[in-house]
């Protein structure tokens, strides 16, 4: 267990996040070739065990379960889910108990991936449903029935996603206020987008790429501006051609796109589930001539590379 805070202590002080996240240049010729300057927003760097928007997401709702006195705190995530990975790190960090509800009754029989293994490491007890089941995890009913199972818990929903943690990223749009033209994110369930956009200055524009198939993500982006704000703000669009085969799907296309991106420009390797997506996006945006010559574009890289590469 952490220790105790003491009386009128930040309660994530532990966490010890680095923010504001680097901004760093990089010369790519295929952005240059058509005059446009890209950035990377390096929110993989904020904290090593809650990088990028799971940061930003988090912590509002930490702080929430930390002041109501919870001990507990159940959310809910796929199998390569770094939702999942960085709530079961703040719950060591923090001392709090964690439980993921992970879709696919199917998992509980086989061997954990490295990213389940690790939240498992972290602690966090692992609740396999069926996808019929993980289906309700929006229902109050639902939350109702696995309070009784494990306890009275915060519940947080899938990918951290509700009012507090889109108000939470609005820093993340200040943070790039008068830097960059474009600012550009991986897209699950909508929260950064919605809370980076609401950052931005006028003039500034927000752009989101999916990393699922289906075409309902702009519904959830409007959806959670109402929650947080009371309507929409900032100026936002999705690019919903980037997902190569919908979510934790890597094409070969990516695999050696992603590759070749990070040896370019000295990168660890890229995150594939989102980060990767997001660069293949941008950089066949700009050979689209997408992009207006002088331009600066600034992708955030929302997380390290946790996940599988195939």
């Amino acid at each position: 267990m952490a220790p105790e805070s003491s009386p009128g202590a930040d309660p994530l002080d532990a966490l010890a996040p680095r923010l504001p996240s680097p901004l760093q240049e990089v010369e790519d010729e295929r952005f240059a070739r058509r005059g446009v300057r890209l950035l990377l927003k390096r929110d993989d760097l904020i904290h090593p065990a809650l990088a990028g928007n799971k940061w930003r997401k988090l912590a509002p709702n930490l702080r929430a379960v930390a002041e109501t006195g919870h001990r507990r705190l159940l959310t809910f995530g796929g199998a390569y889910s770094n939702h999942l990975r960085a709530t079961a790190a703040a719950g060591r960090l923090l001392g709090l108990r964690t439980v993921g509800v992970v879709r696919g009754q199917e998992l509980a029989d086989r061997p954990l991936n490295p990213s389940l293994a690790r939240c498992a490491e972290d602690g966090m007890l692992l609740h396999f449903v069926t996808r019929s089941a993980y289906r309700r995890r929006a229902e109050p009913a639902f939350h109702e029935e696995l309070r009784e199972r494990f306890g009275q818990c915060a519940v947080v929903p899938e990918g951290g996603s509700n009012a507090a943690a889109v108000r939470g990223c609005v820093l993340l749009g200040e943070e790039l206020r008068s830097r960059t033209d474009v600012a550009a994110v991986a897209c699950g369930t909508g929260g950064t987008l919605a809370g980076m956009a609401a950052g931005l200055c006028a003039g500034q524009r927000c752009l989101g790429v999916p990393v699922l198939r289906g075409g309902f993500l702009g519904g959830e982006v409007r959806a959670l501006q109402r929650e947080a704000f009371g309507g929409p703000r900032g100026d936002w669009r999705l690019d919903e051609r980037f997902h190569e085969g919908g979510y934790a799907k890597v094409s070969a296309r990516l695999a050696d796109f992603a590759e070749d991106f990070a040896a370019r420009h000295g990168l660890p390797p890229l995150e594939m589930i989102y980060v990767a997506k997001l660069l293949l996006a941008l950089t066949a945006l700009a050979e689209e001539g997408a992009f207006a010559r002088g331009s600066t574009v600034t992708a955030v890289l929302t997380g390290p590379s946790w996940s599988p590469t195939r």
